[in-house]
This record gives structure tokens, C-alpha cells and sequence, in this order.
């Protein structure tokens, strides 16, 4: 009971950025997510996994169960993970807080843990993975496995990093890890089933050539295959090849380009998007790898709070899905949010100096734990190696396959304070041990 009010009282830490908001906060994509579960349409951009978990918590009565939600899976995993790195369940809740704590107060993790997106599961899915490469008894197995399969699931760049770190640890314990690898595997079978149930399609991404497409011609290459090849091909985007966006968000979302124009939309607009990728990487193969390895160094240094937090499109994504789905008395909570009125990012703004001076301290602590194989802790010492590949895997996902944006490399970021943060624990425990010993 004493192990679950601490790992309680972590989670109340980890939200005080949404009690400072006075609501959840949420982006213009939170609207898309709550919807997945209440309207019968799975949505064409999105896998079908992280709307249907948040609504077991809200009810349609409130957002902060599920936000608490977010918390206290997030604590627990930190407190499992605790566990494996101490030697003795000595001073153990304490040392909990102690961690919470400094993720609270100096990283960015409580900002996406009080965010209403899957950002969050992105670290659970690298702590998971750890977890499972640690001894574990068969409920906290089953509990592990659950959390890091819907993390998995619940964003599809989360597929690429648990490829990638299930890669690393194969490496670091000389295996391939069966076990490790089933969560990725239900994951993959997960949303393929919800894909085919909700559109028919039994994929992973049935339309991720045109976020592929949008990226291409953002970088340069699809833009120049177009150039070349259009009118030729009788393509849509032929219309536009002299005033393509340089942006890929532009391409995407822009209601007069050629995605959405005269209500085409990108499920129709798919096939053409598979065509251009095909193009292009059949025309400038390495031009499309210089531009993803740019891509991913840009994204690897974007870690700034704030992507979130400002009140942009919420009026037109979020709100009105509040009012449909949510009572009144949701609503005007919403409407009194810090957010909703635009303070909030200039609150988070102050805190952006003192995270970024303490993720360049956690990261060469990091480093070295990695490097030199702590020998005191080498549970500990897998975590560093695996926190900073998962660092690596993210920028590769999301800054090669997407658009760099700070949040995308922000929500992971904290993991290279989390070692360090651990490693201290392990420390005090040690030293607290050796004086026990002392005074018998």
C-alpha cells in the first residue's frame, strides 16, 4: 500500500503543469484523438489506439482522469525502473519521490505528461523495453508488456524506435530477445487489425505515402521530380509544380494545395502520393538520404517546451468536440484554461533555459555511464546505452519521416536525465547501506 501511495504521490508531482493550466492541456490534434472512440470513423492519419484509451478515464464527463492516467503510468514505470537499478528495497519510496521530483521540477517530461497526446508513450516505450531485459515477476511481466504495447501502438514513429532499441539491446546482450519483441509485434498486429476494421485496409499506414510525399517535396528532391516529370505524368500536384510549399505541414493541411483543394482529401490522394515516393526514390535515392540524415541532425537539437502549449487551431479542432461530446461544465473549464487564452506558453517559455542547461548536464552524464559501463550498476549502464540510441532512433523517426518540430524530440529528451537522476539513487542507496553496515 505504501509502494502505491508513493508511486501516487509521483504522479500528483508530474502534473503540475496542467494544475497550473487549470486543465489538461491540448493540442490541436487532441480534438482527432477523442473523437476516435466516439463517432464511428477511425480518422485517416492516426492509429486507432490512443483515443479509444482515453476514454474509459473521461466518460465524457472530464479530461483529468485521463490526464492522471497518464501520470500514474508514467510514475510506475519510473518506479519499476527504479527498482531494477537499486539493490535493496531500502529508502526505495523516498528515493521515488526524490526522482519525480527532479523530473518535475527540471525537465519537460510533466509538460507532455499533462498533454492529452501519445508524446508521453514515446519514453515509456524505451523504459518498457528495458523493463522486459530485467528480471520481473509474471504480473508485473503482463503489466510491463500491456503499457509498452499501447505505447507502441499509440504513434506510428514509435514502431521505428522500438525496432531500433529492441536492435541495441539484442547487441548489448549478445541475443535476440524473443520476448522483448512481442509487444512490437502486437503492436504491428494491433494496428493493422484496427486499420482493417475501421477502413478496410489491413496496413500499418494505409495512407503514409502522402505524409511521405509532403516530406519529399518539403526537402527538395520530390519537388525536383515533379519539376521533371509533370505534365506528363498527368499527376494532381501538376497544377501547383510552381508554387510547391517548402513546407511539408503546408502541403499536408493547406485547404487551397493539392491535398485538399475542391474536397479531394488525402485518402484519394494517397495513390498519386505512393507514385511521387516511388519517383523520387527511384530518380535521386541519394539526395532523399543527404536530406533525411540533415533532417534527423536538425530534429536530434530541437528540444525547446512549447510545440503544444499555445492556443493555435484549438478553437476550431478541440473546442467544438468538447461542446458536442463533454457537458457544459467541461467546456467552460476548457474556456478558463491558461491555454485557452494564450498565457500559457509564455509561462513554459520561462522554464526552457534551465531544462535545456540541465539536458546538455544529464546527457554527458549519461555519456559517460554509457561509455565507461558503470561497473557499479550495469542494469543502470544498458539504460544510458539505450537512452541515447533512443535519442538517435527518435530524430531518425520523426525528423527524417516527418518535419522536425520541438516536441518531437523534447518528449523523449528527459530519458538522458532519468539515467543520471537513477544513477544518483543507486548512490545514496549504496552509501546508506555502507553506514547500516558501519554502525553493526
Amino acid at each position: 500500500m505504501l509502494n502505491l501511495l508513493a508511486v501516487c504521490a509521483g504522479a500528483f508531482a508530474l502534473l503540475w503543469p496542467a494544475a497550473l493550466n487549470g486543465y489538461p492541456i491540448v493540442f490541436s490534434d487532441t480534438g482527432g484523438f477523442l473523437e476516435q472512440a466516439l463517432m464511428p470513423d477511425i480518422g485517416w492519419d492516426k492509429p486507432w489506439i490512443y483515443g479509444p484509451f482515453l476514454t474509459p478515464f473521461h466518460l465524457r464527463q472530464t479530461l483529468w482522469p485521463s490526464i492522471f492516467a497518464q501520470a500514474l503510468i508514467v510514475s510506475a514505470v519510473v518506479w519499476l525502473t527504479l527498482c531494477r537499478v537499486l539493490r535493496t528495497p531500502v529508502h526505495r519510496r523516498r528515493l521515488h519521490l526524490g526522482v519525480c521530483a527532479v523530473l518535475a521540477v527540471l525537465t519537460a517530461a510533466p509538460w507532455f505528461i499533462s498533454t492529452l497526446m501519445p508524446d508521453i508513450f514515446a519514453s515509456l516505450t524505451v523504459l518498457g523495453l528495458f523493463l522486459l531485459t530485467t528480471p520481473l515477476g509474471p504480473a508485473t511481466i503482463l503489466l510491463v508488456a500491456a503499457i509498452m504495447t499501447l505505447s507502441i501502438a499509440a504513434h506510428l514513429a514509435h514502431l521505428v524506435l522500438a525496432a531500433a532499441c529492441l536492435v541495441v539491446l539484442s547487441l548489448l546482450t549478445r541475443r535476440f530477445l524473443w520476448r522483448q519483441a512481442l509487444p512490437l509485434a502486437t503492436a504491428l498486429a494491433l494496428i493493422s487489425a484496427t486499420n482493417f476494421a475501421g477502413g478496410g485496409t489491413p496496413a500499418i499506414s494505409p495512407y503514409g505515402s502522402v505524409f511521405a510525399a509532403a516530406r519529399l517535396i518539403a526537402n527538395g528532391p520530390g519537388r525536383d521530380v515533379i519539376q521533371q516529370q509533370c505534365p506528363a505524368t498527368g499527376w494532381r500536384v501538376c497544377a501547383w509544380k510552381d508554387h510547391l510549399p517548402t513546407d511539408s505541414d503546408d502541403f499536408l493541411w493547406d485547404p487551397h494545395g493539392p491535398v485538399w483543394a475542391d474536397g479531394f482529401g488525402p485518402i484519394r490522394y494517397a495513390p498519386e502520393a505512393a507514385a511521387i515516393v516511388k519517383a523520387t526514390l527511384q530518380a535521386q535515392p541519394m539526395a532523399v538520404l543527404r536530406a533525411a540524415l540533415d533532417n534527423t541532425v536538425t530534429q536530434f537539437g530541437l528540444v525547446k517546451i512549447g510545440d503544444t502549449l499555445g492556443p493555435d487551431h484549438l478553437e476550431v479542432a478541440v473546442r467544438p468536440r468538447l461542446n458536442l461530446y463533454f457537458p457544459p461544465a467541461e467546456v467552460a473549464r476548457f474556456d478558463a484554461s491558461r491555454q485557452a487564452s494564450g498565457q500559457l506558453l509564455a509561462l513554459a517559455a520561462r522554464f526552457n533555459a534551465l531544462d535545456l542547461l540541465v539536458l546538455i548536464i544529464g546527457g554527458v552524464s549519461t555519456v559517460v555511464l554509457a561509455v565507461t559501463r558503470w561497473r557499479h550498476n550495469r542494469p543502470l549502464a544498458n539504460l544510458a546505452v539505450l537512452a541515447l540510441a533512443a535519442l538517435l532512433a527518435n530524430a531518425a523517426a520523426t525528423g527524417a519521416l516527418s518535419h522536425p518540430h520541438h516536441r518531437y524530440q523534447a518528449r523523449i529528451a528527459w530519458l538522458v536525465v532519468l539515467v543520471p537522476a537513477l544513477a544518483v539513487a543507486a548512490s545514496l542507496q549504496r552509501r546508506a547501506g555502507d553506514r547500516e553496515s558501519w554502525k553493526i
